[in-house]
C-alpha cells in the first residue's frame, strides 16, 4: 500500500536477524519442505511500520511454524508495491490495504482478503503548527502530503476532503513518502499536513514540528472521521491461487488470528519486547516512544480477524467518491472472505463479537 524502503538500521537488522528474502518471479506455489510444510512467500507494505505489525511478530512468537507452514517475509520497494507483487505472482500473498481488492476487482482481477488486520487505517494527518489546519474542512488551498500519488493515503485525503464539499482543484497533493522525508515535507514546510503512521507520528509530535488534526488510526476515529469501521491492513491474495491452497491459506491466517489475539491480551510493551530492536528504536524514535504510541493506536487491531460488518461497504463508498472507474459493477462478495478467519477462530477457541461482513457466496 504505501511505497516505502526500509533504512539502513533496518535492512542491517533484517539482513542478520530475520527471515527476509528477494522475491523470485517464479514464486512459491508448489513449495513444502521434506515434511511437507507450505512455503508461502508474503511481501508486506512497509513491514517496520505499526499497522503492519502481526505479519513480523507472527514470525517472532513462532506462530508460523507452530501452525505448520514456513512464511518468506519480504517488504516492498519503490521499485514494486506488495499488492503488485502478489497480483503478478512474484509472490503469493500481500499485506496491504483491502481496499486493493475493490481497485483490482474494477480491472477485472479476482483479488481477496482472506484475513482482516484492522478496523481503521491506522493513518493520522499530521498538520505543522502554523497550518491553521484543525479538520478537512480547512485543506482549501493547503498542500498536503500523502505517501504516493494513487496511493490509500490519496484515497483517503481525497475522501475526508470530499466529506467537506472540498473538490480536488481546492487544493493540492503530493507525494513525501514516508518516515523521514514526511517528517522533512512538514518541517520543511514542503506541505501543509501529511498522512502517515505510527511511529512517524510520534516522531512528529516529539520534534514538536506538529499535531493529529485527523485520527484516522483506530477504530473509534475511523467511525468519527469517516462515519463507520474502514478495514485497512489485510492478507490478500488472487483468488485462484487461494482456491488451490486453501491448506497453506488456512494456516497463514491462523497463525495471523493467533498472533491477533496475542496483541489483544499483551501490553504495547510486551509487543515491543518481542518485535525486532530495529523496528522499535531508530534514528526518528525511541523504543518508549514507540511503546506509547503502540499504547494509543493498538485498537486498531481486529483480535478475531473477522471482516467487520458494513467494512467493504464504507471502502467501497469511499472509492465511489473520489471517482474511481467501474466500482459500481464489483461484486463485494468476491472481494473478501472470513471463511479462514472464522476456522482459526473456531480452531483457537475464540468466541468472536464481531458481525461479519456480507456472505462469502
Amino acid at each position: 500500500m504505501f511505497k516505502r524502503t526500509l533504512t539502513g538500521t533496518v535492512v542491517g537488522a533484517l539482513t542478520l536477524g530475520l527471515t527476509l528474502t528477494a522475491c523470485s518471479s517464479s514464486g512459491s506455489e508448489n513449495s513444502s519442505d521434506a515434511g511437507g510444510t507450505p512455503t508461502v512467500k508474503i511481501m508486506v507494505g512497509g513491514i517496520d511500520k505499526q499497522i503492519y505489525l502481526p505479519f513480523q511478530l507472527a514470525q517472532q512468537l513462532g506462530f508460523y511454524q507452530k501452525y505448520g507452514v514456513k512464511v518468506v517475509l519480504s517488504t516492498e520497494s519503490d521499485a514494486v508495491g506488495a499488492e503488485d507483487a502478489m497480483a503478478s505472482g512474484q509472490v503469493d500473498m500481500a499485506g496491504a490495504w483491502y481496499i486493493h481488492t475493490i481497485d483490482f476487482a474494477s480491472k477485472g482481477k479476482a483479488v481477496e482478503g482472506i484475513v482482516q488486520l484492522s478496523g481503521a487505517p491506522g493513518e493520522r494527518e499530521m498538520c505543522a503548527n502554523n497550518s491553521g489546519v484543525h479538520s478537512p474542512a480547512d485543506f482549501a488551498g493547503k498542500t498536503l502530503g500523502v505517501t504516493d500519488l494513487g496511493s490509500g493515503t490519496d484515497t483517503l485525503t481525497e475522501f475526508i476532503a470530499a466529506q467537506n464539499k472540498l473538490s480536488t482543484d481546492q487544493y493540492h497533493r503530493i507525494g513525501v513518502g514516508a518516515g523521514a522525508t514526511a517528517i522533512a515535507a512538514l518541517q520543511n514546510g514542503k506541505a501543509a499536513c501529511v498522512m502517515t503512521t505510527q511511529p512517524t507520528v510520534t516522531a512528529i509530535q516529539k520534534r514538536g514540528i506538529g499535531y493529529s488534526a485527523v485520527d484516522l488510526a483506530t477504530t473509534d476515529g475511523a467511525k468519527a472521521a469517516v462515519g463507520g469501521l474502514w478495514p485497512s491492513a489485510s492478507v490478500l491474495a488472487r483468488t485462484d491461487w487461494v482456491n488451490s491452497h486453501k491448506d497453506a491459506a488456512q494456516k497463514v491466517v491462523t497463525a495471523l488470528v493467533a498472533t491477533m489475539q496475542w496483541i489483544n491480551t499483551h501490553s504495547a510493551a510486551d509487543i515491543a519486547d518481542a518485535l525486532p530492536p530495529a523496528f522499535t528504536s531508530n534514528g526518528a524514535v525511541t523504543k518508549d516512544d514507540y511503546v506509547t504510541a503502540l499504547t494509543q493506536d493498538k485498537g486498531q487491531f481486529l483480535p478475531d480477524g473477522i471482516m467487520p460488518a458494513d467494512g467493504p461497504k464504507n471502502v467501497l463508498a469511499t472509492e465511489k467518491l473520489v471517482g474511481v472507474k467501474n466500482v459500481d459493477s464489483v461484486d463485494l462478495g468476491k472481494t473478501f472472505t472470513n471463511e479462514f478467519a472464522q476456522a482459526a477462530d473456531k480452531t483457537l477457541g475464540i468466541t468472536s463479537t464481531s458481525t461479519p461482513a456480507g456472505s462469502d457466496g
